[in-house]
């Protein structure tokens, strides 16, 4: 699941951590870590991922730095607190963290850098979501910032729908504005995982997604490498990366989303940090990008000092994982909101398997509002 995966990232940055002569301590409330993985780091806290628990093994430990672009998008939202509090962010800084996960602030950035993105607004209250709709005009997805696995993003048709979705996300995100973006129907979804170390970007791989935009990228099949897109929007969306990840001053690990609409390439968003598709990469790849990141982010290494070999025979399928038998009054139609509850890898030697064709055939029949 999506734990299990983010606790191979952390396990194996660990591992680059111990070899670069650091003592490693990671803190971990996830049961597989305990079972699988309880001896890899010197120390291993089992404790909840709060500020107030943290904070005490911080202050009990007094570390050289701390790492959050390993554990997904709990570790990222502390990056404040850890900063204010007086702790070293290693890679990544919280200022760029912040500006990535800011959807507004981020929007405005890919403004100035000239790469397209679904026209948008940022609301402070219903009044303006409602002026934003009207000009950004419907369907329009509702994206508020900072959450995880898509929590309260909805795709919504009219002013009604929009003004109910929108009072439900400031009564339960209290604080939080709210981004009205264009929604592209029917349009493809991709996306890139790479590694910038300040002054070189590596691409570690692309995955198209088979359901289209507007499932959330947890609950998409996708297939490594790219299985249908032209050339020019493969290249298109590797030039965006490396202009994109040098500006957000990445150090370390980037993930960049992508729909594609008409051959026009547009950025959805920007995640600096381990995302789930990373470790499924490196597996698909035979690749140890874990330890390079964690090495690169660490400061102790550049791309340069690596020599990467990429050994795939075919193609690998992210295939999600959903457990609708176990809660059976959940809802089961796909949208914006993460409903799998992890994923498994499926090598294929070529697009006539049976598997990919039966999933190619029914990729538009899982999107709902």
């Amino acid at each position: 699941g999506q734990g299990i995966e983010f606790d191979y990232c952390c396990v194996h940055g660990i591992m680059a951590i111990r070899e670069a002569g650091y003592e490693a301590i990671m803190v971990n409330c996830n049961p597989e870590t305990v079972s699988t993985d309880f001896d890899v780091a010197d120390k291993l806290y089992f404790e909840p991922i709060f500020w107030e628990h943290l904070v005490e093994i911080l202050d009990h430990e007094q570390p050289e730095g701390v790492i959050v672009q390993l554990g997904g998008q709990t570790a990222l939202k502390l990056a404040e607190k850890l900063e204010a509090a007086g702790f070293k962010i290693m890679g990544t800084s919280y200022k760029s963290l912040d500006l990535a996960e800011d959807r507004g602030s981020f929007s405005d950035l890919l403004k100035e850098l000239d790469i397209p993105y679904p026209r948008y607004g940022v609301a402070d209250d219903a009044d303006e979501a409602l002026r934003i709709a009207a000009e950004v005009s419907y369907p329009v997805l509702v994206r508020p910032s900072y959450v995880l696995g898509g929590q309260r993003m909805r795709i919504v048709i009219n002013d009604q729908e929009l003004e109910r979705t929108v009072l439900s996300i400031f009564k339960h995100l209290p604080g939080n504005k709210v981004l009205i973006d264009q929604f592209l129907e029917r349009a493809k979804e991709a996306e890139v995982d790479a590694i910038c170390d300040g002054d070189e970007v590596h691409i570690m791989g692309i995955m198209e997604h088979i359901e289209p935009a507007g499932v959330h990228s947890g609950d998409s099949s996708a297939v490594l490498p790219t299985y249908s897109l032209s050339e020019s929007v493969v290249d298109k969306m590797v030039e965006i990366t490396n202009k994109l990840a040098p500006a957000l001053n990445t150090l370390g690990l980037i993930n960049i989303q992508f729909a594609i609409k008409d051959e026009q390439v547009y950025v959805i968003e920007a995640n600096p940090r381990a995302s789930r598709t990373t470790p499924f990469i490196a597996k698909a790849y035979g690749v140890p990008y874990l330890n390079i990141a964690t090495q690169v982010m660490l400061g102790h290494k550049k791309l340069k000092d690596f020599t990467i070999e990429k050994n795939l025979e075919g193609f690998a399928i992210k295939e999600p994982i959903f457990s609708f038998d176990k809660f059976p009054n959940v809802d089961k139609q796909l949208g914006p909101e993460m409903k799998s509850t992890g994923e498994a890898i499926r090598f294929i030697k070529d697009l006539t398997d049976p598997f990919f064709r039966d999933l190619d055939k029914r990729r538009s029949m899982y999107l709902t509002r």
